[in-house]
Protein backbone atom coordinates (compact mmCIF):
# COMPACT_ATOMS: atom_id res chain seq x y z
CA UNK A 1 0.00 0.00 0.00
CA UNK A 2 1.25 3.71 -0.92
CA UNK A 3 0.03 6.68 -0.29
CA UNK A 4 1.71 10.22 -0.22
CA UNK A 5 1.09 10.87 3.53
CA UNK A 6 -0.13 14.39 5.23
CA UNK A 7 1.43 17.47 3.83
CA UNK A 8 5.08 18.45 5.22
CA UNK A 9 4.63 21.10 7.82
CA UNK A 10 5.83 24.78 6.97
CA UNK A 11 8.85 25.74 8.76
CA UNK A 12 6.85 28.28 10.58
CA UNK A 13 4.14 25.20 11.49
CA UNK A 14 7.31 23.25 12.89
CA UNK A 15 8.59 26.18 15.53
CA UNK A 16 4.58 26.44 16.85
CA UNK A 17 3.85 23.33 16.36
CA UNK A 18 4.70 22.28 20.33
CA UNK A 19 3.43 25.50 21.77
CA UNK A 20 0.42 25.28 19.75
CA UNK A 21 -0.45 21.80 21.01
CA UNK A 22 0.86 23.06 25.13
CA UNK A 23 -1.83 25.84 24.63
CA UNK A 24 -4.34 24.12 23.31
CA UNK A 25 -3.98 21.11 26.08
CA UNK A 26 -4.03 23.63 28.51
CA UNK A 27 -7.13 25.45 27.63
CA UNK A 28 -8.47 22.42 25.85
CA UNK A 29 -7.36 19.60 28.26
CA UNK A 30 -7.85 16.19 26.03
CA UNK A 31 -10.43 13.73 26.98
CA UNK A 32 -10.91 10.06 25.54
CA UNK A 33 -13.80 10.99 22.92
CA UNK A 34 -15.89 7.99 24.07
CA UNK A 35 -15.73 7.85 27.77
CA UNK A 36 -14.10 11.39 28.17
CA UNK A 37 -11.39 10.28 30.68
CA UNK A 38 -8.47 12.17 30.19
CA UNK A 39 -5.49 11.31 28.16
CA UNK A 40 -2.15 12.13 27.13
CA UNK A 41 -2.44 11.52 23.49
CA UNK A 42 -4.87 10.66 20.66
CA UNK A 43 -8.24 10.10 20.52
CA UNK A 44 -8.93 7.21 22.92
CA UNK A 45 -8.02 6.12 26.45
CA UNK A 46 -6.35 2.86 26.92
CA UNK A 47 -9.37 1.12 27.96
CA UNK A 48 -11.72 2.12 25.02
CA UNK A 49 -8.95 2.11 22.53
CA UNK A 50 -8.28 -1.89 23.56
CA UNK A 51 -12.33 -2.44 23.41
CA UNK A 52 -12.58 -0.81 19.38
CA UNK A 53 -14.98 -3.15 17.85
CA UNK A 54 -12.13 -3.55 15.05
CA UNK A 55 -13.58 -5.60 11.96
CA UNK A 56 -11.39 -8.63 12.08
CA UNK A 57 -10.72 -11.85 9.90
CA UNK A 58 -12.65 -13.97 9.32
CA UNK A 59 -15.19 -11.73 7.23
CA UNK A 60 -17.51 -12.39 3.78
CA UNK A 61 -14.88 -11.03 0.88
CA UNK A 62 -17.20 -8.92 -1.27
CA UNK A 63 -19.31 -7.02 1.89
CA UNK A 64 -17.51 -7.39 4.73
CA UNK A 65 -20.10 -8.86 7.18
CA UNK A 66 -17.81 -10.27 10.26
CA UNK A 67 -18.64 -14.15 11.34
CA UNK A 68 -17.34 -16.04 14.42
CA UNK A 69 -15.31 -19.29 13.95
CA UNK A 70 -12.12 -20.09 11.73
CA UNK A 71 -12.46 -19.74 8.17
CA UNK A 72 -9.24 -20.94 6.63
CA UNK A 73 -9.99 -19.67 3.61
CA UNK A 74 -11.91 -16.61 1.81
CA UNK A 75 -15.58 -17.05 1.19
CA UNK A 76 -19.15 -14.94 0.10
CA UNK A 77 -21.74 -14.95 2.34
CA UNK A 78 -25.32 -16.24 1.75
CA UNK A 79 -26.15 -12.99 1.32
CA UNK A 80 -23.31 -12.06 -1.50
CA UNK A 81 -23.45 -15.54 -2.88
CA UNK A 82 -24.87 -15.83 -5.92
CA UNK A 83 -25.48 -11.47 -6.33
CA UNK A 84 -24.10 -9.14 -8.89
CA UNK A 85 -22.55 -6.29 -7.35
CA UNK A 86 -21.01 -2.92 -8.76
CA UNK A 87 -18.18 -2.39 -6.70
CA UNK A 88 -15.18 -5.08 -6.22
CA UNK A 89 -15.55 -5.74 -2.43
CA UNK A 90 -16.14 -3.61 1.01
CA UNK A 91 -14.37 -3.08 3.86
CA UNK A 92 -15.36 -1.64 7.40
CA UNK A 93 -12.96 -0.44 9.88
CA UNK A 94 -15.34 -1.35 13.01
CA UNK A 95 -18.38 -3.24 13.72
CA UNK A 96 -21.63 -1.08 14.46
CA UNK A 97 -21.51 -1.52 18.34
CA UNK A 98 -22.31 0.80 21.14
CA UNK A 99 -19.47 3.31 21.19
CA UNK A 100 -18.24 3.95 17.81
CA UNK A 101 -21.84 3.78 16.82
CA UNK A 102 -22.42 6.57 19.40
CA UNK A 103 -19.74 8.54 17.74
CA UNK A 104 -21.46 8.15 14.19
CA UNK A 105 -24.65 9.60 15.46
CA UNK A 106 -23.73 12.85 17.08
CA UNK A 107 -21.11 13.69 14.62
CA UNK A 108 -23.98 12.66 12.18
CA UNK A 109 -27.34 14.28 13.60
CA UNK A 110 -26.08 16.21 16.54
CA UNK A 111 -23.75 18.13 14.13
CA UNK A 112 -20.14 17.31 15.82
CA UNK A 113 -18.19 18.19 13.47
CA UNK A 114 -14.74 18.00 15.60
CA UNK A 115 -15.40 13.98 15.39
CA UNK A 116 -14.56 13.49 12.10
CA UNK A 117 -11.02 13.45 13.18
CA UNK A 118 -11.65 10.74 14.81
CA UNK A 119 -14.00 8.87 12.24
CA UNK A 120 -11.18 9.60 9.49
CA UNK A 121 -8.53 8.12 11.98
CA UNK A 122 -10.70 4.88 11.90
CA UNK A 123 -11.83 5.05 8.91
CA UNK A 124 -7.71 4.88 8.13
CA UNK A 125 -7.42 1.70 9.41
CA UNK A 126 -9.70 0.42 6.02
CA UNK A 127 -6.29 1.17 3.85
CA UNK A 128 -4.61 -1.67 5.87
CA UNK A 129 -6.74 -4.54 4.27
CA UNK A 130 -4.63 -6.59 2.46
CA UNK A 131 -6.06 -6.36 -0.85
CA UNK A 132 -5.30 -3.02 -1.24
CA UNK A 133 -2.03 -3.49 0.15
CA UNK A 134 -0.35 -3.75 -3.08
CA UNK A 135 -2.21 -0.91 -4.40
CA UNK A 136 -0.29 2.47 -5.17
CA UNK A 137 -3.46 4.11 -3.03
CA UNK A 138 -2.18 8.12 -4.95
CA UNK A 139 -3.49 7.00 -8.24
CA UNK A 140 -7.13 6.65 -6.59
CA UNK A 141 -9.81 8.94 -5.85
CA UNK A 142 -11.96 9.26 -2.61
CA UNK A 143 -15.24 9.63 -3.69
CA UNK A 144 -18.36 10.83 -1.36
CA UNK A 145 -21.64 9.00 -1.14
CA UNK A 146 -23.71 12.28 -1.88
CA UNK A 147 -26.80 13.73 -0.11
CA UNK A 148 -29.67 15.45 -1.67
CA UNK A 149 -29.58 18.95 -1.95
CA UNK A 150 -32.34 19.58 0.29
CA UNK A 151 -31.06 17.14 3.10
CA UNK A 152 -27.24 18.42 3.00
CA UNK A 153 -28.86 22.12 3.37
CA UNK A 154 -30.84 20.64 6.56
CA UNK A 155 -28.10 19.25 7.83
CA UNK A 156 -25.80 21.84 6.80
CA UNK A 157 -22.89 19.08 5.45
CA UNK A 158 -22.23 16.06 4.08
CA UNK A 159 -21.17 13.62 6.52
CA UNK A 160 -19.37 11.13 3.86
CA UNK A 161 -17.53 14.29 2.19
CA UNK A 162 -16.23 15.61 5.10
CA UNK A 163 -14.42 11.83 5.94
CA UNK A 164 -13.30 12.21 2.72
CA UNK A 165 -11.59 15.69 3.06
CA UNK A 166 -10.33 14.53 6.56
CA UNK A 167 -8.95 10.80 4.88
CA UNK A 168 -7.68 12.88 2.07
CA UNK A 169 -5.71 15.21 4.45
CA UNK A 170 -3.89 12.41 6.47
CA UNK A 171 -3.19 10.46 3.38
CA UNK A 172 -2.86 13.08 0.41
CA UNK A 173 -5.38 10.83 -1.76
CA UNK A 174 -7.16 12.51 -3.89
CA UNK A 175 -11.04 13.86 -2.94
CA UNK A 176 -13.57 14.65 -5.37
CA UNK A 177 -17.29 15.22 -5.46
CA UNK A 178 -18.15 13.34 -8.74
CA UNK A 179 -21.91 12.16 -7.86
CA UNK A 180 -25.03 13.66 -7.07
CA UNK A 181 -28.11 12.53 -5.58
CA UNK A 182 -31.37 13.15 -7.66
CA UNK A 183 -34.17 12.95 -5.87
CA UNK A 184 -35.14 12.38 -2.03
CA UNK A 185 -35.60 8.75 -0.89
CA UNK A 186 -37.46 6.92 1.90
CA UNK A 187 -34.68 5.71 4.63
CA UNK A 188 -33.41 2.23 4.21
CA UNK A 189 -35.01 1.50 7.48
CA UNK A 190 -37.57 -1.40 7.62
CA UNK A 191 -37.32 -2.21 4.02
CA UNK A 192 -36.49 -5.33 2.29
CA UNK A 193 -33.85 -5.79 -0.22
CA UNK A 194 -36.18 -5.52 -3.18
CA UNK A 195 -38.08 -2.59 -1.87
CA UNK A 196 -34.17 -1.02 -0.88
CA UNK A 197 -33.38 -1.03 -4.64
CA UNK A 198 -36.69 0.46 -5.88
CA UNK A 199 -36.16 2.83 -3.93
CA UNK A 200 -32.63 4.04 -4.84
CA UNK A 201 -33.36 3.43 -8.72
CA UNK A 202 -32.47 6.61 -10.59
CA UNK A 203 -31.53 7.97 -7.42
CA UNK A 204 -27.87 8.84 -8.04
CA UNK A 205 -25.78 10.57 -11.47
CA UNK A 206 -22.75 12.05 -12.36
CA UNK A 207 -22.48 15.34 -11.49
CA UNK A 208 -22.89 17.97 -14.14
CA UNK A 209 -20.16 19.91 -15.49
CA UNK A 210 -20.49 23.70 -14.83
CA UNK A 211 -18.97 26.63 -16.19
CA UNK A 212 -17.03 27.47 -13.59
CA UNK A 213 -16.40 23.83 -12.36
CA UNK A 214 -15.59 21.24 -15.43
CA UNK A 215 -16.22 17.59 -15.00
CA UNK A 216 -13.67 15.29 -13.61
CA UNK A 217 -13.31 12.66 -15.84
CA UNK A 218 -13.90 9.07 -14.21
CA UNK A 219 -12.87 6.73 -17.23
CA UNK A 220 -10.55 4.08 -16.36
CA UNK A 221 -10.06 5.29 -12.67
CA UNK A 222 -9.88 3.40 -9.47
CA UNK A 223 -12.50 4.65 -6.90
CA UNK A 224 -12.95 4.33 -3.22
CA UNK A 225 -16.18 5.15 -2.44
CA UNK A 226 -16.59 6.46 0.95
CA UNK A 227 -19.62 6.38 4.03
CA UNK A 228 -19.73 6.60 7.34
CA UNK A 229 -22.10 3.00 7.45
CA UNK A 230 -22.45 -0.18 5.38
CA UNK A 231 -25.25 -2.01 6.16
CA UNK A 232 -27.08 -3.87 3.09
CA UNK A 233 -24.26 -2.34 0.33
CA UNK A 234 -28.05 -0.71 -1.43
CA UNK A 235 -26.92 2.62 -1.17
CA UNK A 236 -23.28 1.85 -2.12
CA UNK A 237 -24.14 -0.27 -4.99
CA UNK A 238 -25.88 1.81 -7.08
CA UNK A 239 -23.43 4.47 -6.78
CA UNK A 240 -20.80 2.17 -7.56
CA UNK A 241 -22.90 1.08 -10.46
CA UNK A 242 -23.35 4.73 -11.78
CA UNK A 243 -19.26 4.98 -11.30
CA UNK A 244 -19.06 2.40 -13.41
CA UNK A 245 -21.41 2.42 -16.04
CA UNK A 246 -21.99 6.34 -16.43
CA UNK A 247 -18.59 7.57 -15.25
CA UNK A 248 -16.34 4.77 -16.64
CA UNK A 249 -14.48 3.50 -14.01
CA UNK A 250 -12.62 0.66 -13.83
CA UNK A 251 -12.36 -0.25 -9.94
CA UNK A 252 -15.03 0.77 -7.01
CA UNK A 253 -13.91 -0.35 -3.30
CA UNK A 254 -15.94 0.48 -0.51
CA UNK A 255 -14.63 2.05 2.68
CA UNK A 256 -16.78 2.85 5.69
CA UNK A 257 -15.98 3.41 9.30
CA UNK A 258 -18.47 0.75 10.53
CA UNK A 259 -20.32 -2.95 9.42
CA UNK A 260 -23.72 -2.64 10.43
Amino acid sequence: MAFPGPPKPSRLQRLLGPVGVGLADLLYPRMCCVCEAPVDEGWFCTVCEEGLPLVKPPYCMVCGEVFDGAMEREFRCGNCSGRRLEFEFAVAACEAEEGVRELIHKFKYERRLYLRGVLASLLLRTLEEPRLAGENLAEWLLVPVPLHRSREVDREYNQSWELCERLSRLTGIPAGKVLVRTRVTDTQAGLNRGERLRNLRDAFAMRPARPWRPKLSMQGRRILLVDDVFTTGATTNECARVLRREGGAEKVVVITVTRG
